[in-house]
């Protein structure tokens, strides 16, 4: 039995599937310093770490783990210890009230031989420290949503603005120096539009700060050579 649908509905069917194909929109600001050569040799590890204070501050864990991962996809790949695994094995050393906050403390951190050793083990060359957060910095609009005979139906509009800020400080551990900084300022707009129901459109706006920065990494250091 064939059915007709009322002009009405397919209208608003089309506005559905419209609006699905749209996605918030995210800009990304990507600044690097570098102050000498960084040469990553065949082997050699980085570890990405976010900055802690305590409990009431801490950089994402999960930017921490898509910077990691994304660092080591592709052919310019680099060999990440995981941040969990890399803290664990060095408690307490580097927890939030006891881990190198500058360089200089690096050299009192390495007095102590198991420290140095677990470096070694994980033949590190680079520490890479991450602080930055992302917020929710703006919101307007509306949504209502009703209960009838047929079902739940909102109308209405939403949208929200995120800002991501993240720098990244890059210590060697063989020369005990800072060697330079990546940062990267994304911000973005996100909808939700309400036609029956409620459509998010998301700006990504920390996954796509996690990508830039950590593509920006990439060619920060040259190239492993097998």
């Amino acid at each position: 039995m064939n059915q007709v649908f009322p002009s009405k509905y397919c209208a608003t069917m089309f506005m559905v599937l419209l609006l699905l194909s749209v996605s918030g929109c995210t800009t990304v600001t990507i600044d690097q310093v570098k102050v000498t050569e960084s040469d990553l040799l065949h082997g050699e590890s980085v570890v990405v770490i976010g900055r802690r204070t305590g409990s009431d501050y801490e950089t994402e864990p999960e930017l921490i783990s898509c910077v990691g991962k994304n660092l080591a996809k592709g052919h310019k790949g680099i060999n990440v210890i995981p941040e969990a695994e890399f803290v664990d094995k060095l408690y307490p050393w580097f927890e939030a009230r006891t881990a190198p906050s500058h360089i200089k403390d690096l050299h009192r951190l390495l007095r102590y031989d198991k420290v140095q050793k677990i470096f070694n083990d994980y033949n590190v060359h680079y520490i890479i420290w991450i602080d930055g957060n992302t917020e929710k910095t703006r919101s307007s609009g509306s949504i209502s949503c009703s209960i009838s005979t047929v079902g739940i139906s909102c109308f209405g509009f939403g949208t929200w603005d995120n800002q991501s800020q993240y720098e990244a400080s890059i210590w060697d551990y063989q020369t005990k120096l800072q060697i330079g900084k990546v940062s990267s300022f994304a911000e973005g707009t996100s909808y939700v539009p309400a036609i029956v129901i409620p459509i998010p459109l998301i700006a990504t706006v920390q996954t796509d700060a996690c990508k830039a920065m950590a593509l920006q990494l990439q060619t920060f250091f040259n190239s492993p050579q097998p």
